[in-house]
């Protein structure tokens, strides 16, 4: 019966695992607690590939305890309920580990149906996720568990990885591999952090390798082919979407092109057009904003190019406002000043319109009076002192001149004309 070579090479102790350093080293906590054998409940968080199921495994044997296992992409209530009904019983007298993967795919109910079982400890958890568990995993079972986040692993542990798994191979096969220069390294930078993804590449090219003699061959081209797009972590619902995007706008907002095309080339690489589009336009006003308000129509011209050319052309335009974004002077001002005037509205500041302000149809009544609206045409340098806010604000100054050229230019021309 054929078995993938990652699960053959799965580690069966800590110390072959690879990365996680700063959670399995020699005096890391997790390491002391696995060493104690008081194991609590668990939630480990983070990317796929990068030991989380292992690591329960090996705690699982550490500390021989039965582990039963439910994946909640495929478990419900049901799952749940035959564990519950070995509790007790010859097959688990004094409890179970329960491995639940994807924890995030259980909705409120099914969490909390595990609830009474973790409080008197027949059931230890340690429950597996992808997406920050403080969004996905609702806080009864959060407040019971300590999380421990499983970091992406580097590619110099993921060339470890490599040279064990074709190390494993000659030696299972009675075969001697021969990978050209620079193959391992690649097959560990283009994995994206995911062991699983590494060892899947090696057997891979192994496999297609392999001939009739003792010995065999893996070619860089033939590794470039494999891994080709393999790097990419994406998810446009998780959290990887929201990283990449957070990244590229902050990326902008600190002047930094280089690292705001790498973002963008991300982006246009997992085919996420429309993610890019709407970040880059959001930057121009938010980020750039009264500093250089040409940015704004320039922006929407290269994003509607963009969404008109489609992939891989699109890639162009965007890397122009990209780079244009990045390099333009920078004000926030526009930002302040709006969250200033909401914030006083949601307070309830919303008083009366000034009647020199409101409708025509105020005088459109029995009652007519003069509305005593001053038309600032009418007047020199089309200005005329006159109250725009209700009465309870009246003289709140929301928008602040930005330190930039084109802001101070604004406020120089106001205040000569105000005075």
């Amino acid at each position: 019966m054929y078995r993938p070579l990652a699960d053959e090479l799965r580690p069966q102790s800590l110390d072959e695992v690879v990365g996680q350093r700063e959670i399995l080293g020699d005096d890391s906590m997790l390491r002391r607690i696995i060493d104690s054998k008081q194991i609590p409940n668990m939630i480990f968080y983070g990317p796929s590939g990068t030991g989380k199921t292992t690591v329960a495994n090996i705690i699982a044997a550490e500390t021989n305890r039965p582990l039963r296992r439910l994946n909640a992409t495929t478990s419900g209530i049901a799952g749940i309920k035959a564990i519950i009904d070995e509790l007790g019983t010859f097959m688990a007298p004094e409890g179970v580990l329960l491995y639940l993967d994807e924890i995030q795919y259980f909705n409120k109910k099914q969490q909390q149906s595990l609830l009474e079982f973790i409080e008197n400890g027949k059931i230890t958890l340690i429950a597996a996720t992808t997406e920050n568990p403080y969004f996905y995993v609702f806080n009864a079972i959060l407040s019971r568990s300590t999380i421990f986040e499983f970091k992406q692993i580097a590619a110099e542990d993921a060339e470890k990885a490599v040279l064990r798994a074709l190390r494993f191979l000659e030696a299972r096969d009675h075969v001697k591999i021969e990978p050209e220069p620079g193959v391992t390294l690649h097959i560990a930078q283009s994995c994206g952090g995911d062991v699983r993804k590494a060892i899947n590449a090696v057997e891979l090219l192994y496999t297609a390798s392999k001939g009739p003699g003792s010995t065999v061959s893996i070619m860089l081209r033939d590794t470039e082919q494999v891994s080709q797009k393999s790097s990419m972590r994406y998810d446009r619902e998780g959290d990887a979407h929201f990283d990449i995007v957070s990244a590229l706008m902050k990326s902008l907002r600190g002047s930094d092109p280089d690292a705001a095309l790498h973002y963008l080339a991300r982006l246009l690489e997992a085919g996420d057009l429309v993610g890019a589009c709407r970040r880059i336009l959001c930057s121009a006003s938010e980020d750039i904003g009264m500093a250089y308000p040409q940015a704004v129509p320039i922006v929407k011209a290269c994003v509607d190019s963009a969404l008109q050319l489609g992939l891989p052309e699109a890639r162009l335009p965007l890397a122009e406002a990209c780079i244009l974004l990045a390099t333009a002077p920078k004000s926030n001002s526009v930002v302040m000043a709006i969250d200033r005037a909401q914030a006083d509205v949601r307070a309830g500041k919303a008083d009366p319109i000034p009647r020199e302000l409101q409708n025509v149809h105020a005088d459109s009544t029995e009652h007519k009076r003069d509305q005593n609206y001053k038309y600032p045409h009418s007047y020199p340098n089309h200005w005329v002192d006159q109250q725009y806010l209700p009465d309870a604000l009246a003289g709140t100054h929301y928008y602040e001149y930005g330190d930039n050229k084109m802001e101070q230019a604004a406020r120089a021309y106001w205040d000569a004309i105000k005075k």
